[in-house]
């Protein structure tokens, strides 16, 4: 699938990532340029945070911010901001739990700035009164991640390895992993209404979409070799909108080295499904 697939250029930078669509509110984040951005907006939140791979709504309408150090929040109307989560090497996709808590996946920023092998990754629970805790260790490198419709699943990706669907089990905790689907540069992650896994890869120049069972529904080619995100949006749902990055750039970030070419975008095209709301967390931010 994939022949006549019609996309439409929203935005550009080096290295897009991050995407969240909130009504007609496109937001997203350059890795490279910082901060936290709007399709549309000449206005950047917290201009000084680089290295962001995730953004997430809270109920109160701030956005949950990842990057190195762990999880900041900003309100795009106020522009209060202060730290949810602290003291990590660094954290990728967050995505709420349904109970008003999150689950995020952590990776070594410092090595990878470095050009380094980074250590393992985890995958980390906070829930809404905000306790932490690991429930996953010693991944290859965390990426994206959602939660069935019924939170009895948490779908991971796992890059260089597999897509993987780990039981949720009492107090948000996870059973033992069962592998969907063995694809190295799985990446970024959405759910359609369906309940389908829509799985972008860094490597491979389409989206797959995946029964819970793993298997294939359905490919969907990109205008782009790697997809870093993809999200769902629009009134009825059935936009949906990637991330597309140059290879080369993606090399080049993974080897600690600059990048100087603007050849990352932001797409739209229509999907044949309508995809599952998002979920917010329930965080109660900047409150003693």
């Amino acid at each position: 699938m994939g022949a006549g697939i019609e996309f439409e250029c929203l935005a550009t930078g080096f290295y897009l990532e991050a995407l969240l669509v909130d009504g007609e509110d496109v937001w997203f984040t350059d890795v490279v340029e910082g901060g936290v951005r709007k399709v549309g907006g000449d206005r950047i939140l917290l201009p000084e945070r680089s290295m962001v791979g995730g953004l997430l709504l809270n109920e109160d309408g701030s956005l949950l911010v990842s990057g190195g150090g762990g999880i900041q929040w900003v309100h795009p109307a106020t522009h209060a901001f202060g730290n949810l989560v602290d003291g990590l090497a660094g954290v990728n996709e967050m995505r709420s739990d349904g109970a008003g808590g999150i689950y995020f996946g952590t990776i070594d920023l410092a090595a990878i700035l470095a050009g380094r092998r980074p250590a393992p990754s985890s995958i980390q629970h906070l829930s809404s009164e905000c306790v932490l805790s690991q429930v996953r260790g010693g991944l290859a490198f965390a990426n994206g991640l959602s939660v069935s419709a019924d939170g009895s699943f948490l779908y991971f990706n796992e890059s260089f390895a597999a897509v993987r669907a780990f039981p949720i089990e009492k107090g948000g905790s996870l059973g033992e992993p069962i592998t969907l689907l063995d694809m190295p540069d799985c990446d970024g992650m959405a759910l359609d209404a369906e309940g389908n896994l829509w799985i972008t890869g860094f490597a491979s120049g389409e989206l797959r979409c995946l029964r819970p069972d793993g298997s294939e529904v359905r490919r969907l080619a990109l205008p782009g070799k790697a997809c870093t995100n993809v999200r769902f949006g629009g009134a009825d749902l059935s936009d949906l909108y990637v991330t597309i990055v140059d290879p080369g750039s993606a090399q080049a970030l993974a080897e600690g080295q600059p990048l100087r070419d603007r050849n990352s975008a932001i797409y739209r095209t229509r999907s044949p499904v309508p995809g599952a709301p998002l979920a917010t967390a329930c965080f109660r931010l900047g409150r003693e």
